[in-house]
Parts: structure tokens; C-alpha cells; sequence
């Protein structure tokens, strides 16, 4: 348990860091084909679903004062639980190596270093972000968010004042269905890490919902001016619109300060995640380690593409949250103290198999929504029909 309890404005700062990232700006730009009203429209509905998800596992984890990973234990189990623990701290390690390439490169088109130098001084900054810690972190936070919004603020003034011709995102195409998974897809990848974060909050609620409100608005926002940048601008690559703008020292200071802030939320947080499957070990260690790792991976793997990394997120976490959800506010289950829970992973199971299905079927309400819903009823009904006791607490200890 932390002694030190963490106020809205620190929930706040983090969650603006959170959501300023040059990732989302770049997924941004693949709504350009849909044009600006139903891009919007995917972004805003999109954002508002997986947000809504988002306060609502924050709420768990400030309720129950547990890291994200220990919250999910309660409903699948000790052992269940490392299993989603493992998935997170993997899919942290690949975040990391994503949003480091991503601003090296970016920051390599302003200004000429070489990728792997910009991949080693922006992982060392991410480490000096860990190293101050969650708890002390609201005093830099506050000042490199305030320089953040100022040059986001320049970014989307210049994209929207910018005389290109009209774009559609390397001629690519792109369903309704398609964009909103991409939309929905970023909230979900916070959903394994917030608890991580208003476990530590004064006031858990307000915490969970200050932080799926900043966050929200502040991705939409960069979605926005990606599909801005490709659609006004004719062009999907934000460094060099940063760079012909005239925005050099600026656009420089938007690549490595947002890449910095989200970055660092995704090593801390797989170092939170290591304390659930390592008992003993220190996050913050862990956490500077997948920093390193992050770094070298960045330097060395061409990491482009992330929209197929987004939907394996969405098919593992998607149905894991749904069965969450329901074990905690309506069944009221705690089965942490149990090996496993084996009806719960047996309908995670199958809200991961409809997941892939619905994907490949490419349905009008894509696959995010219709896998929650479904997985949600299968919980409910598995334990109000007593499946759950035929399926048992796998691996319990009947001595």
C-alpha cells in the first residue's frame, strides 16, 4: 500500500502525457481515406467507448488500492492472473520499442543525428522519467506538459492553415468498421496499466474519471491532427510537415517530449506488471530495463506498421476487461486467493476466438464492441446458471 496518495492534477498531467503521442498522431493519418466527417465520427465514438471502459477499470483498481495485474487476479485467479501479466508485460515491451522508433525517427527527419542516437537520448530519458518516480514525477510533468500544449497548439494551427492538396493516406482504403477498431484500439491498451495509477489516488473515482477524460479528449485531439495532416496537408508524415512549417526546435521539442511522456508510462507500468509475476522484484529496475530493451529494439527492427500489434492488443484485452468488469460490479467475486478461475478463462477463451472471427468477418460495428458484449453475457450467464462450479476453480487445493 502507498502512503503517499497522488491529487487530480497528477492524474491529469499523466493522462495528457498519455495521450499526446506522436503513435496516435500517425494512426490518425490512416482515417483519411473515410474524409472529415466520418473520420470524426469513428475517432469520437471510438474514443468514447474505450474511455468509458477505461474509467471503469481505473475505478477497480482505485477501489481496491491493487496494481492493474493484482485487480485482474480477482477475477481469474493467482495464477490466471500471471497469465494476462506475462501478455501485458509484453505487449509494454513492445509499446516501448514502438513509441522509441517512432520518435527517433520522426526526430531524425528534423534534425539529422542518426536513428540509433536518437534512439539511445531518448531512452535515457525515459529512464530519467522513471527514475524520479509516479509519486514525484507532477512537478516535471507539469512543465513539460505545459510545453506540450503550447506546441501541439502551434502543430494544429499550422495543419490546419496549411495549402496541400487533399490526400487519402497512401491511397488506402479503409471501412467504417475497420477505423473505429483503430479508435477504440488505443483506450484499450491503457486499460491493463491505469489502476497501475489510481491505485494511488486521493479520490478514486474522480481519479478514474479525470484520467479517461484527459486522456480522451488529448487522443482525439492527435487522431485529429494526423487525419488533418494527411487529409489538409496532403502528407502522413508529421515530422516533415513539422519541419516545412518552419516548426525545427519546436517540432523537435512535440517528437521527444511526447514520446518521452507515454513512453515512460509504458516502462513503469510493465515493472508494476513484474511485481505480479515476480514477487521480490523492484518495478522501477524492471521498468529501466524495458526502457534499455525498448531502446535497442527501436534501434535495430523497422516497426512502421502497428495497426496488426493494435488488434492483437484489442482480441487479448478486450474480453479480458469485459470479464473483469462483471466479476467485480455485479458478481462481486474475488478469486485471488484461488489458483485459477476456470470458467472465467474458459469465456475469455471464447470472447478471444469471437474477437478474431468478428475481425476477419470485418462486421459494420467492428470487433471491440459485439466481443464486450458477448463476453460480458457469457460471464454473467456462466455463473448465474452455476457453469462456474461444473467448471470449476481449476487447480484448487483440496488437502
Amino acid at each position: 500500500m502507498m502512503d503517499r496518495r497522488t491529487g487530480l492534477g497528477a492524474n491529469a498531467l499523466i493522462w495528457f502525457g498519455a495521450g499526446v503521442s506522436l503513435a496516435e498522431m500517425l494512426t490518425g493519418t490512416f482515417f483519411a481515406p473515410l474524409g472529415f466527417s466520418d473520420g470524426a465520427a469513428a475517432i469520437v465514438l471510438g474514443h468514447m467507448i474505450g474511455c468509458f471502459l477505461l474509467f471503469l477499470t481505473g475505478v477497480i483498481g482505485a477501489q481496491t488500492r491493487r496494481s492493474a495485474m493484482e485487480t485482474v487476479k480477482t477475477a481469474f485467479g493467482a495464477r490466471g492472473g500471471l497469465l494476462f501479466a506475462v501478455l501485458n508485460v509484453l505487449q509494454l515491451v513492445g509499446w516501448t520499442a514502438i513509441m522509441i522508433y517512432d520518435g527517433a525517427r520522426a526526430a531524425g527527419s528534423i534534425m539529422d543525428a542518426g536513428h540509433a542516437l536518437w534512439c539511445v537520448g531518448i531512452g535515457a530519458l525515459i529512464i530519467l522519467w522513471i527514475r524520479i518516480g509516479i509519486l514525484r514525477i507532477g512537478p516535471v510533468n507539469a512543465v513539460a506538459m505545459t510545453g506540450l500544449f503550447f506546441l501541439t497548439v502551434l502543430l494544429c494551427a499550422t495543419i490546419m492553415g496549411a495549402d496541400g492538396a487533399p490526400t487519402s493516406a497512401a491511397g488506402e482504403t479503409m471501412s467504417f468498421a475497420m477505423a473505429l477498431e483503430l479508435s477504440i484500439a488505443m483506450p484499450l491498451s491503457w486499460l491493463p496499466l491505469i489502476s497501475d495509477y489510481t491505485r494511488a489516488a486521493e479520490r478514486p473515482v474522480a481519479a478514474a474519471a479525470v484520467s479517461a477524460a484527459v486522456y480522451g479528449l488529448v487522443s482525439c485531439w492527435m487522431y485529429f491532427i494526423g487525419m488533418g495532416a494527411a487529409i489538409l496537408a496532403g502528407t502522413s508524415d508529421i515530422a516533415q510537415m513539422m519541419l516545412h512549417a518552419g516548426l525545427g526546435a519546436a517540432g523537435l521539442g512535440i517528437v521527444v517530449l511526447s514520446t518521452v511522456t507515454t513512453t515512460y508510462l509504458d516502462a513503469y507500468s510493465a515493472g508494476v506488471s513484474s511485481e505480479s509475476i515476480v514477487r521480490g522484484v523492484s518495478g522501477r529496475t524492471v521498468g529501466i530495463v524495458v526502457a534499455a530493451v525498448g531502446t535497442a529494439a527501436a534501434a535495430v527492427y523497422p516497426m512502421d506498421d502497428i495497426t496488426g500489434f493494435l488488434y492483437i492488443i484489442g482480441s487479448v484485452f478486450a474480453p479480458m476487461i469485459a470479464v473483469l468488469l462483471v466479476s467485480h460490479f455485479v458478481l462481486h467475486e474475488d478469486a485471488s486467493a484461488q489458483p485459477a478461475h476456470g470458467a472465467n478463462l474458459a469465456v475469455w477463451c471464447a470472447g478471444f476466438l469471437c474477437y478474431r472471427y468478428l475481425m476477419a468477418a470485418d462486421t459494420p460495428v467492428g470487433s471491440t464492441l459485439p466481443t464486450i458484449v458477448l463476453t460480458m453475457g457469457l460471464t454473467y450467464a456462466v455463473h448465474r446458471f452455476g457453469m462456474n462450479r461444473r467448471l470449476g476453480w481449476i487447480a484448487r487445493n483440496e488437502e
